[in-house]
């Protein structure tokens, strides 16, 4: 197999590393839920660094091509159709914009337990340490967005002490340090009886859900799932191709 790296010398390794694995997921070889070699399998038998074999990982994750589950294992993650997302904007600076009244409500503020889904997505043991906000974010009297983030206690230690009804979290992270990554998926979802409590809809209404992760230092710090009824709420951006 490591022959199978060697043939295109002017790729990185990691990138070779990459192709290795998504060639074989698409020439159907391993299918989805089908578990990929360890790291240190992929590392004896491709003949390269454990830290270049992480990285493939890493990315292919964040390309939602492979899920992985600390000491679980590394699976091929069922297809989902995306975009890519030119422009996402700041819902207070929309709500500001507009001329009306922005305000926050703040619903949870806690420390949670990592499941499953929260240990890939962070790339941590089911059952880590996370904060955990849920905020609920106005125009004027009507809900706009369900915000709620999941963060990594050793980025922002003092994350649970912030008053988000006089700042919002996106502008105290950032002020911590800047993504070096940002990762956006959106989904069309219907929403569930707490969702529609939250943001004053009916359990039928469409909502648009965006789906955050910020990488600082090559480790997920945040991530964020935002809620948007499907009325009040757009997504857009303009370019040249």
């Amino acid at each position: 197999m490591s022959q199978t790296l060697k043939k295109n010398r002017s790729a990185s390794r990691y990138v070779q590393v990459k192709t290795f694995i998504t060639d074989r997921i698409n020439k159907g070889e391993w299918n989805v839920g089908y578990r990929l070699p360890s790291e240190n399998e992929l590392v004896e038998q491709l003949g390269i660094s454990r830290m270049t074999v992480h990285r493939a990982l890493r990315e292919l994750t964040a390309d939602g091509i492979v899920t992985r589950a600390q000491g679980v294992g590394t699976f091929v993650a069922k297809p989902a159709k995306r975009v890519e997302l030119l422009e996402i904007r700041d819902i207070v600076d929309d709500i500001v914009a507009s001329g009306n009244n922005y305000r926050a409500q703040v619903l949870a503020l806690e420390m949670i337990r990592a499941n499953s889904d929260l240990a890939i997505a962070f790339d941590l043991r089911p059952g880590a340490r996370l904060f955990r906000s849920l905020i609920v974010h106005y125009e004027d009297d009507t809900p706009l967005q369900l915000e709620e983030r999941f963060v990594l206690p050793s980025f922002a230690p003092d994350y649970l002490e912030q008053d988000f009804t006089t700042t919002i979290p996106h502008r105290y992270l950032f002020g911590i340090a800047g993504p070096e990554e940002i990762e956006h998926v959106v989904f069309a979802v219907s929403p569930s009886p707490s969702m529609s409590k939250d943001l004053q809809i009916g359990q039928h209404d469409a909502c648009l859900q965006l789906v955050r992760r910020t990488w600082v230092d090559n480790h997920v710090v945040m991530k964020g799932i935002f809620t948007y009824p499907g009325n009040r709420y757009s997504f857009g951006g303009h370019y040249k191709p």
